[in-house]
């Protein structure tokens, strides 16, 4: 029996890794596999975890807030309640390994690991390491990275590409594009665009749909597949409502991805590590619209990673509004670096990414 810990969260970007590697360990090993899930607090993963039928401990540990606030004091004090408490979990369960996806969740349960001579695995989602795993990754066994060039951040001999690990299954094949389009109502006759801003919405992507239906006066030779987000699914109801627009589907939520990728002939986005791991199997083109909130501008790095590979097009969160979707329609007028920009997005796909991890979890057991 082998006993793995796998750590990450505060956002679905770290939480949906580590839940594929599990899922991929499950596959693998069977019942020769105990796993046990550590996060924090109060966050995300507490929920999300226990609903996927996976047990999980939480640490009460926090991460400084930018800006001048009290509870930044007492970030010390849960830094060395998590340690003690982290190293207390990983004696009781009798870990094996403990793999780390990043985020401030992650840190006392792989530094406790590390302290205690227990195998260390990580994995980094995105081009840009965040500074939780460049301190980590100085004991660990082995990283996981999804990117090239990532020796700037960590021992090169400890390095594996395995690309990030999805939940799911995404190909280039993937649905059927007429029951895809049917799905969505809208026809084959014309090309789609598919606006996506995650599950809880993008002011930004929002805003620049607004403007586009204004500017168009709903009428444009494309269709839309529109996903708001639910924090603004009312206000876009009301907003479409006062300003009907042709060929548009909008929801706060897209349940199909498959049937989304394949309707889509382009793709305009934020640059999550999840989003553009998804569209490397799919080999959507895309048209990036980093998200400027994120730490250390991860979203930016990854996708000019994308674009100085021909693999996707940029425009700054400040420029989209005015910017992004007439880039949008010149891209689909131009056949040929649609075309380009697929292939070059197929050549950095990693089906096999979750698979790989488990290899290298393995490999640090025996």
């Amino acid at each position: 029996m082998k006993r793995i810990i796998l750590s990450g969260g505060g956002t679905g970007g770290h939480i949906y890794p580590a839940v594929a590697v599990a899922e991929a360990l499950k596959r693998r090993l069977g019942d020769e596999v105990e796993l046990l899930f550590v996060g924090a607090e109060g966050k995300m993963e507490m929920e999300k975890v226990p609903a996927l039928g996976y047990r999980i401990v939480g640490l009460p540990i926090a991460g400084l807030q930018r800006r001048l606030d009290w509870h930044n004091l007492l970030v010390p004090l849960k830094v060395l309640r998590s340690l003690r408490m982290a190293r207390r979990v990983i004696r009781d369960f009798g870990a094996d390994a403990v793999v780390g996806f990043g985020g401030y969740a992650s840190a006392p349960v792989l530094w406790a690991a590390q302290h205690m001579g227990v195998p260390t695995v990580i994995q980094e989602q995105n081009s840009y390491a965040g500074v939780t795993n460049k301190i980590l990754a100085r004991r660990a066994r082995r990283i996981c990275t999804a990117y090239e060039g990532m020796e700037r951040f960590f021992p090169s001999d400890r390095i594996t590409l395995t690309g990030n690990p999805l939940r799911g299954r995404f190909s280039k094949q993937g649905a059927d594009r007429t029951e895809a389009l049917k799905y969505y109502g809208l026809t084959a006759d014309l090309p789609t665009i598919l606006v996506v801003g995650g599950s809880l919405g993008t002011r930004s992507l929002n805003e620049m749909m607004k403007q586009w239906i204004l500017d168009t006066g709903g009428k444009a030779p494309v269709q839309v597949i529109w996903q708001t987000g639910k924090y603004y699914e009312r206000e876009m109801q009301a907003f479409l409502a006062a300003h009907p627009a042709a060929h548009v589907w909008q929801g706060a939520f897209i349940e199909r991805m498959d049937y989304a990728y394949a309707a889509a002939d382009l793709v305009v986005s934020r640059s999550g590590a999840g989003t553009v791991s998804e569209l490397c199997l799919v080999a959507r083109p895309v048209l990036f619209v980093p998200s400027p909130n994120v730490a250390e501008d991860h979203q930016t790095k990854n996708a000019r990673a994308l674009e100085a590979k021909g693999a996707a097009v940029v425009v700054p969160d400040a420029e989209c509004r005015t910017r992004a979707m007439p880039l949008a329609l010149e891209l689909l007028g131009d056949r040929e670096r649609l075309a380009a920009m697929s292939r070059n997005l197929e050549l950095l796909a990693k089906p096999h990414a979750a698979d790989d991890i488990v290899d290298e979890i393995l490999k640090v057991i025996k």
